[in-house]
């Protein structure tokens, strides 16, 4: 395909590093492991770039998901923490705000507790707002597997969080 040209390769980088990172990001909770993830991926990527076969997109994307997913099956933590947006709240009130940050704080707890296959769909969908065509084509699966896969976080979320708010 390109044949390892580096000039290439790097207008691919350039395309695709925001979307991949965020993805990282969100399925690792840390900024420095999505960035060596992304790092190592890109790497990986360049290696084996004569196997690319359909979308390089695509391609790359299942690189990146495996990479998040070994570091995820090979660390158990506690707590998965996303950086906020340096947008100014729109919470009226201090406690407002500090009900915000403690549900944020239980559903990312809870979060990191789903299993890495349900954590990426409900990432992928309600994070990164996927539709469910285009995650069946990164992650090569069916619609309907993804559709049950959200469901059962969306359920294991729900269930986990009631027994705080219920």
């Amino acid at each position: 395909m390109l044949a390892g040209e580096r000039d290439e390769f790097t207008v691919l980088i350039t395309r695709y590093s925001d979307p991949l990172y965020r993805h990282a990001l969100c399925m690792t909770g840390s900024p420095d492991v999505a960035e060596d993830i992304l790092q190592l991926s890109f790497i990986k990527a360049y290696q084996h770039l004569a196997e690319v076969r359909g979308r390089f997109d695509a391609w790359v994307f299942r690189i990146v998901a495996n990479g998040c997913k070994d570091w995820l099956k090979n660390i158990r933590r506690s707590h998965l923490s996303y950086d906020e947006d340096d947008q100014p709240s729109s919470y009226a009130t201090p406690e407002e705000e500090l009900d915000r940050t403690e549900l944020r704080s239980d559903l990312d707890v809870a979060l990191a507790s789903l299993p890495a296959s349900l954590r990426e769909a409900f990432v992928m969908k309600h994070v990164e707002g996927r539709s469910y065509e285009e995650m069946a084509d990164l992650l090569g699966t069916t619609v309907g597997a993804l559709k049950m896969r959200v469901h059962r976080a969306r359920e294991a979320l729900q269930a986990l969080l009631e027994e705080k708010y219920a």
